[in-house]
This record gives structure tokens, sequence and C-alpha cells, in this order.
């Protein structure tokens, strides 16, 4: 039975002209010996990989192209290890810089101390709502998404981690509509890609295509800004997660749609435009 740096090394050889990343093999060799992070790899390069049979399985899904955290069925989302699988998109970093924002922005404009009703729009693994109950344990949250396949890898992952939320089904703010709710904030990732050539091969080939790209049959923001009046009683505030190519779009639309507002875009940590904060009095 190989060591756990001969099969590391073997796998990085391997891996080199399929773009497999070193990252990548120590997160799936780590998940497979139980390994608290996949750091701990390099500490044990010295045990025996006794599931080297079920590595080289799911190496090869790796040489295929396929996102680690599918392979493994995980994600770490602000420290927080959710299932996944290919009905809901991979959590990236930029959502992380999203609550980031919302917990700074949203002492403007409310005591967050208070019972604010919040909705995750296309809350996909449901990793936001996970994210909000740590850092605002009074917030009433509340997701939706469009995708039934979706909502069930959100329930399992609000469940496991003991998240006291709702999930609806349906598009942008109907459920909501339809359930007569009055929001205080909305958080949204939406589908926000314009250009399918600027798209990885991995993620067209495996992420869902409907939580990806924004078209005009599949516009979250014209929605919600077209029905936000709908679930606003008081003040309403908006964050979306954007594409760093929407901000003439999404400020025609605004100037369309909305009245006696604020907005504000944020750059990501990458200096690209990510982030729409509106503030509806």
């Amino acid at each position: 039975m190989p060591k756990i740096y001969e099969a590391y090394l073997n796998a990085m050889n391997q891996g080199k002209e399929h773009g497999v990343s070193s990252q990548d093999i120590r997160v799936l060799i780590a998940h497979k010996m139980g390994y608290a992070e996949p750091i701990d790899t390099l500490f044990h390069k010295d045990d025996e990989f006794t599931k080297i049979q079920e590595f080289e399985r799911d190496f090869a899904k790796l040489i295929q192209g396929m996102p680690v955290e599918y392979v493994i069925n995980e994600a770490t989302f602000l420290h927080t290890k959710l299932y996944v699988d290919q009905r809901v998109l991979i959590p990236r970093m930029e959502t992380q810089e999203l609550i980031a924002n919302l917990s700074e922005k949203v002492v403007d404009y409310y005591d967050p101390r208070n019972y604010l009703v919040v909705a995750d729009i296309g809350t996909g693994s449901g990793a936001i709502l996970c994210a909000l109950r740590s850092l605002f344990p009074n917030w009433l949250l509340v997701g939706s998404d469009v995708s039934k396949g979706a909502l069930e890898v959100a329930r399992k992952n609000i469940k496991d981690y003991n998240v006291n939320a709702t999930l609806l089904e349906g598009k942008s703010l109907q459920p909501y509509i339809d359930a007569k709710m009055n929001l205080d904030i909305i958080i949204s990732n939406p589908p926000y890609i314009l250009n399918k050539e600027e798209v990885q091969d991995s993620v067209k080939d495996y992420e869902p295509e409907g939580a990806l790209y924004l078209t005009p049959e599949n516009n979250v923001y014209e929605d919600i800004f077209k029905n936000y009046k709908k679930v606003k009683k008081g003040s309403l505030l908006m964050a979306f997660e954007i594409g760093y190519d929407l901000e003439d779009m999404l400020t025609k639309m605004m100037k369309e749609y909305l009245e006696d507002y604020e907005y504000e875009f944020i750059k990501d940590l990458n200096g690209l435009t990510r982030f729409l904060f509106v503030f509806c009095r």
C-alpha cells in the first residue's frame, strides 16, 4: 500500500497535463483519509494510503474536469462545510465577500440585533442562509429557488447545521408575494454571466446553467426591481452579487423601476465591480 506522499506525487504527475491543481489533490486525499484540512496531507505524508482505490476512482473524475467539490460533495463556505452536488452552484469567495459587505453596511440602515425579515433569492446550496444565521441569530430567514433540486440541497444543509430558515419554491420575488410577506432585506446571488465564452470548461460542463447565465428570460434583477413594492412595507435594503459588466444595465433598470432610493456599486478583492447595494426608503 503506498504512502500518502507517493500517491500525491503520482497524482501530481498524472494531473499536470489535465490542469488538476495540487490543492484539489490534497483536498481529495484529505477527504478520503478523514483529515480535517487539506494541509494535513503534508503532516501525514508518511501514513499508508488505506483509501487508495477510492482515491484513484475519484481522481479519474478530476482528470475529466469535474470540480473537486462535486467529486467529494462538499464545499467550504465561511468555515462551514456544505453538501453540494451538480444541482447547485459551488459557493465562491465572492459570495463570502457579499456576506462581509452586508454585515458592514446593514448597520447604516437597521439595528442588526432586531428581528429583520431577510430573503435569500436563489438560495442554491443554502450557503448564504447558513452564514447569516451564524452572524445574525435574530434574523427571520427565508430562502427561495426556482429549482426543486437546489431546494433539496439547501434543505439538507440547513438541517445539518440546525439553521432555522423557511424555504420556498418559485422565481424571484413571486413566492414572497404569494405568501404576502413584508421584507426588510433582500440578498441575492442570481445568474449574472452575459458572455458564455468567458466561462471555464469545468463550470460550463458541470454547474447548473440556469444558475449561471443572465438572459432576458432569466433576469432576476429586473424581476426584483419591477416587483419590490409588493414586498416592501417600510424601508428595504437589497444586496446583490453582480457581473463585472452589469453596472450600466443595472443603473438604467434602477432608474426605470425604483423610487426614493440610493445605491452603491462595490468592487471585490480582485478590483472588479461585483456587488450592488440598494436602499429604498
